[in-house]
């Protein structure tokens, strides 16, 4: 257990819901990066922050043996919001750390400072930088869940709508890259092109460590 999970009762939430639509159908997850899958890179550094750590899908059978709990969404729609109900109905601590399973370059020090900034009446902590939010890179409460819960009966999707009904405190960018410089935690392969890049980065860093 990491100095962060003894000190924030948080579980890690990778969310794994998706289509794939923009990667032809092939399960992002299990992209090669460096020798290694993406869910094997993001499972080695939640590891080293948190206790429990839950994988949300629709496909279970495909995550048998992983280091992780793997959790069905709750509610039928097909979204980012509806996998993160889920993982915090689920999660067996009060925060939820959302991550999405495409994101091969997650750095620890960048999860340690998000949960840093939690504080007792803060329901989510959030980066944000070029004008963004990175809702999918994020810490969550419990207390969202009912919030959440009433977006998706009500068909509304967006996120950033919790937002406006919870407390939250946002992450600049300058506090965002004490720990994580180049910002790499934020990088995901959503298209054949981001894939290369990935790919390429990895090569690149591993050059640097020889």
């Amino acid at each position: 257990m990491s100095k962060w999970s003894r000190e924030i009762d948080c579980s890690a939430v990778i969310l794994a819901g998706g289509l794939n639509t923009r990667m032809h159908g092939r399960n992002k997850a299990f992209l090669e990066i460096g020798g290694r899958t993406i869910l094997d890179r993001l499972l080695e550094s939640l590891r080293t922050v948190f206790s429990e750590i839950l994988l949300v899908t629709r496909q279970p059978d495909q995550y048998i043996g992983y280091p992780c709990r793997v959790v069905e969404d709750i509610y039928s729609h097909r979204s980012s919001l509806t996998g993160m109900h889920a993982g915090l109905v689920s999660a067996g601590t009060r925060y939820g750390f959302m991550v999405p399973c495409d994101t091969p370059f997650l750095q620890t020090d960048l999860i340690g400072l998000l949960l840093s900034e939690l504080e007792p009446e803060v329901d989510v902590v959030v980066p944000f930088y070029d004008g963004h939010y990175q809702p999918l890179c994020a810490v969550y409460s419990k207390r969202c869940v009912p919030v959440i819960e009433e977006m998706l009966d009500n068909g509304d999707f967006k996120i950033i709508h919790l937002f406006d009904r919870m407390n939250v405190k946002v992450v600049p960018l300058e506090k965002l890259k004490t720990a994580d410089p180049d910002l790499l935690s934020f990088l995901n392969v959503n298209t054949p092109a981001a894939y290369d890049t990935c790919r390429d980065l990895a090569a690149d860093l591993s050059n640097k460590k020889e």
